[in-house]
C-alpha cells in the first residue's frame, strides 16, 4: 500500500496539470481520456486496490477517489472556459456600441390609407365587401346601366380574357356558355361597383358597403396613370336616403382622412350609373402646397333608378347613393408624392419612408 499510495499525489498533480493546460476542447477531452476515462491512468489505479490487503483497501480508495472528483471538477472548469472562449468574436468587439436590431417590416404606403378609409367608414357603420377581379360584363357594365357603345367598354379601355372561359362563370351563366347559346366575355374589372351590384343581388336593404381593391384599364402608365391601381367605392342604400347624405358622409371621411381644414364641392357630372351625378372637389392646406386651390378627388350620385331595377330593388321605396375614388389620388395627396409609379416599383428607399 505504501507504494500505491506514494503513487496517488503525483499522478494527481501531473493530470490537473495535464487538463488545466488543455489549448482546446479537442486536447481536453484526450486528456480526459488519458487520466479518468476507460484506459486512463487513475481507472488502471483503482484496478489495482484489488492487489492490496482487505484492511488497507478502505482507506486507498478513499485517496483515489477524492483524486478522481479534484480532477474532474476541474475538467469542468476548463471545458466551461474552453467552450467560452470559443464562442468570442475571433476578432476584438467594442460591446459598447449599439447593438444591431432586425429590421422590421412595414404596410405599403396604399395598404396603410385603406386601413384608414376603411377605418373612417366603420365609424359610422359601414363595413367592408370583397368581390372577383375577372368579371363579366354583366355585373361590370349591364347591371350598372353603362351603355353598348360606352367608350370604357371597349377593347381600348377594358383588359377582356379569351371567350370560353366558362369555368369563371357559375351555374345558368356557365351551361348556357359551355351550349354556345350565351356569349360570355369576361374581362379584369373596370371598377368596383361589380361589387355592389353582387351585393344588392344577394340582399335586401337597407345597404351600407365600401368596397376596396384592384382594378384595371389599358392606360399608359405616366406620373398620374397605371393600368393597375387600387379604388374604393361606397353604396349606401336605405328608404329616405338625399344627396345631404351623401355630402355628409364624404365631408366626415375626407376630414378625417386629410385634415380638418378640408372643404368640399359638387359639380354636376355624367355617371350612366348615377342620376344626379356630381364630381366631388376638395381644398385644403395640401391642396394649397400644389398650387391649387381646389382639386377635383371623386365621382358620386344618386344610385339610378335603373340599377335598382336590375337588381329587383323598388326605386319607388328605396334611394341611395354611391362614390368611387382612387386610393392612390388620396396618398399622393395625403404624403406629397407627384408619379404614381413609385408605389409599384418596389423600392424599399422609397416604401421605407412611411
Amino acid at each position: 500500500m505504501p507504494s500505491l499510495l506514494n503513487e496517488i499525489e503525483p499522478l494527481k498533480q501531473s493530470a490537473l496539470a495535464d487538463l488545466k493546460s488543455a489549448p482546446d476542447l479537442a486536447a481536453l477531452e484526450r486528456a480526459k481520456g488519458n487520466w479518468i476515462g476507460t484506459h486512463g491512468k487513475f481507472t488502471a489505479l483503482m484496478k489495482q486496490l484489488g492487489s492490496l490487503p482487505k484492511e488497507d483497501r478502505p482507506a486507498a480508495g478513499k485517496l483515489i477517489n477524492e483524486a478522481k472528483v479534484q480532477l474532474e471538477a476541474a475538467l469542468v472548469a476548463r471545458r466551461e472556459e474552453l467552450e467560452l472562449k470559443a464562442a468570442l468574436p475571433k476578432e476584438p468587439t467594442d460591446f459598447t456600441l449599439p447593438g444591431r436590431r432586425r429590421a422590421l417590416g412595414k404596410l405599403h404606403p396604399l395598404t396603410q390609407v385603406t386601413d384608414d378609409i376603411v377605418r373612417s367608414f366603420r365609424k359610422i357603420g359601414f363595413v367592408v365587401a370583397d368581390g372577383p377581379e375577372v368579371e363579366d360584363e354583366y355585373h361590370c357594365f349591364d347591371a350598372l346601366n353603362t351603355p353598348a357603345d360606352h367608350p370604357a367598354r371597349d377593347t381600348q379601355d377594358t383588359f377582356y380574357l379569351k371567350v370560353g372561359q366558362a369555368s369563371r362563370l357559375s351555374g345558368k351563366e356557365a351551361e348556357a356558355t359551355e351550349a354556345g347559346t350565351m356569349p360570355a366575355p369576361l374581362l379584369l374589372r373596370t371598377h368596383t361597383s361589380s361589387v355592389q351590384i353582387r351585393v344588392m343581388e344577394k340582399q335586401q336593404p337597407p345597404v351600407r358597403i365600401i368596397v376596396p381593391g384592384r382594378v384595371y384599364r389599358r392606360d399608359n402608365a405616366d406620373a398620374t396613370h397605371n393600368p393597375t391601381f387600387q379604388q374604393i367605392e361606397g353604396l349606401y342604400v336605405d328608404k329616405g336616403v338625399t344627396v345631404g347624405d351623401l355630402k355628409g358622409t364624404v365631408e366626415f371621411v375626407f376630414k378625417d382622412l386629410l385634415g380638418s381644414d378640408v372643404k368640399i364641392r359638387f359639380r354636376p357630372h355624367y355617371f350612366s350609373y348615377t342620376e344626379p351625378s356630381f364630381e366631388i372637389d376638395f381644398s385644403s392646406s395640401l391642396t394649397r402646397k400644389m398650387g391649387k386651390e381646389w382639386l377635383e378627388i371623386a365621382g358620386c350620385g344618386m344610385v339610378h333608378p335603373q340599377v335598382f331595377e336590375n337588381v329587383g330593388y323598388d326605386p319607388e321605396v328605396w334611394t341611395g347613393w354611391a362614390f368611387g375614388f382612387g386610393i392612390e389620388r388620396v396618398a399622393m395627396i395625403r404624403y406629397g408624392i407627384n408619379d404614381i409609379r413609385l408605389f409599384y416599383e418596389n423600392d424599399l428607399r422609397f416604401l421605407k419612408q412611411f
